[in-house]
């Protein structure tokens, strides 16, 4: 085995690896072990790589000029 496959091969032990059955697979919900801002903070470096795969720059506009539209529920009827 070559240096550099060796060398791969002792940063893959240290990988955390866990286990599941399959369908039994933890959710992808961080809402229990994170905050709203590091959830926020984790979308943004992926929002900017996003649009940089795309080719796209970021648009910038006003926040009432962002597209848009906000879907409310049907109104409940009191019993």
């Amino acid at each position: 085995m070559d240096d550099d496959a060796e060398a791969r091969r002792r940063a893959r032990s240290s990988w955390p690896i866990r286990r599941f059955e399959l369908g039994a697979e933890p959710s992808d919900d961080l809402s229990a072990t994170t905050t709203v801002e590091q959830r926020l903070a984790m979308m943004w470096p992926l929002a900017v790589r996003a649009w940089t795969l795309a080719g796209r720059e970021i648009p910038r506009y006003a926040r009432s000029e962002m597209p848009g539209r906000i879907i409310r529920p049907p109104a409940s009827e009191a019993s």
